[in-house]
């Protein structure tokens, strides 16, 4: 047993380690934006911030095909069937492209509009909408990105989808850089060097995926509705969960912006420093979701468990320790973002309470891509409504619009979100009806 559940680690390791280094240099492009323009203040921080957050809830609306192609080819890959999984990866790079246009267009069409909503500063605004119009019309490239990357994990490759992202982000900081300043003898653009940046880097990293892939693209001679179905009985709940998630923290969002551009300055800078904690467990809950996927397709259930609490234990190892780092050294993480005293002060605060966050944190990432892996994802969007919806909203709401209260007491409703979802989903794992469910029954060749 001690031998089998050293390989089933080290398996768990070699595909959480790529995908957690393809993770932080994917949310790197954020960081870097941020970075590179935080010599300029408060406002462009809080623009650039706030044309990613619009991004990110587009994308968001399309991650059921990025998480659905990761399931269904996995449980296709572990059951040997190999040409039905790249003809499903065919067709949702082809879902892919449709709706990332079709979001794209929305996007550029509706920022001003979202962001007023929002209720960001006439200052703010100004900035975010160059900088979101461009991040808009090169969306289909941050969705190929991420489909892509989840075909390839779906099979166990990591490892190309990180070498993907190194490149993007070599890109991007080379011509980031003297975009934003105007160094080299271009010129200086500010925010909108950034957002170009992201385009030419992540155009380039598409191709090198697409041209990685296609080995394991297969086309097929008719529209396989099976497929299409099964991806969504998967993904459809995931984009469901994922935008019930999204329209939680814009109202989140909202409430902070009430407590003025420092706050959501130390907000976002916060958020970009806790990634460094966040996108591990991501890899780890991909690493997760691909083995037991893989496992489940294969029919060995007993090893999709032993998978499942390995992936638990490295994840909160890993986790923890960045917690003790942001509680005891939050200053200094701060202060290589902004030389701003008064958003270094509240951004304290804000890494303290994510500190404590992280073992919670953990256990629902890396639990909830054991569940996907699973196909079990409707679960998953009902313990995310009530995380969100049940929790984190109506304590966000009270301490600011009824009590009005610091933003620390809006900032600390996100503990509670997390623990119920954590409570949730231990629940959910342990009764052991994921095992009823099976994702690929409709998948077969005709």
């Amino acid at each position: 047993m001690a031998s089998r559940i050293a390989d089933i680690r080290k398996s768990v390791l070699t595909l959480a380690l790529p995908v957690t280094v393809s993770s932080l240099l994917q949310r790197t492009e954020g960081i870097v934006a941020v970075f590179l323009v935080g010599g300029l203040g408060a406002i462009p921080i809080a623009a650039v911030g706030l044309g990613q957050l619009l991004a990110f809830i587009a994308t968001t609306l399309v991650s059921g095909l990025s998480v659905g192609s990761n399931v269904i080819i996995a449980q296709l890959w572990g059951a040997k069937r190999q040409r039905d999984a790249g003809e499903a990866a065919r067709h949702f790079l082809g879902l892919s492209i449709a709706v990332s246009l079709v979001l794209a267009a929305l996007g550029m069409t509706l920022n001003h509009l979202a962001m007023e909503l929002l209720g960001a500063e006439s200052g703010v605004i100004a900035l975010a909408i160059p900088y979101s119009t461009i991040i808009f019309l090169v969306i289909p490239f941050t969705v190929l990105l991420q489909v892509l990357s989840s075909i390839l994990q779906g099979t166990g490759d990591t490892r190309t989808p990180m070498y993907a992202m190194i490149l993007v982000n070599l890109l991007h900081i080379g011509i980031a850089y003297p975009l934003v300043y105007g160094y080299w003898g271009l010129p200086s653009l500010g925010v909108k060097g950034a957002a170009i940046a992201v385009g030419i880097a992540e155009g380039i990293g598409v191709a090198f995926l697409w041209w990685r892939s296609r080995p394991i693209l297969q086309r097929s001679a008719h529209l396989r509705v099976d497929l299409i179905r099964t991806m969504w009985h998967v993904g459809a709940p995931v984009s469901g969960e994922r935008i019930g998630q999204q329209a939680g923290i814009l109202i989140y969002t909202k409430l902070v912006l009430l407590y003025g551009t420092v706050s959501y300055a130390a907000h976002q800078v916060g958020l970009s420093i806790e990634s460094l904690s966040f996108l591990p467990g991501y890899g780890f809950a991909i690493a997760a979701a691909t083995m037991v996927g893989q496992s489940i397709g294969a029919g060995k259930y007993t090893r999709a468990k032993l998978e499942n609490w390995e992936a638990n234990r490295l994840a909160i190892v890993i986790m923890a320790s960045m917690g003790v780092i942001f509680f005891f050294f939050p200053y200094l993480l701060l202060r290589a973002f902004t030389t701003d005293e008064a958003v270094i002060e509240l951004g304290t605060v804000f890494l303290k309470i994510v500190a404590v966050l992280q073992i919670p944190l953990a256990l629902t990432m890396v639990i909830a891509g054991s569940l996907r892996g699973a196909g079990d994802t409707r679960f998953i969007m009902g313990a995310t409504m009530v995380g969100m919806w049940g929790v984190r909203v109506p304590m966000a709401l009270i301490a600011a619009l009824w009590l009005h209260l610091p933003v620390f007491y809006v900032w600390m409703a996100m503990i509670a979100d997390w623990t119920v979802r954590m409570a949730l989903l231990l629940w959910r794992y342990r009764s052991e009806r994921w095992k009823a469910i099976r994702v690929i029954k409709t998948a077969r060749t005709a």
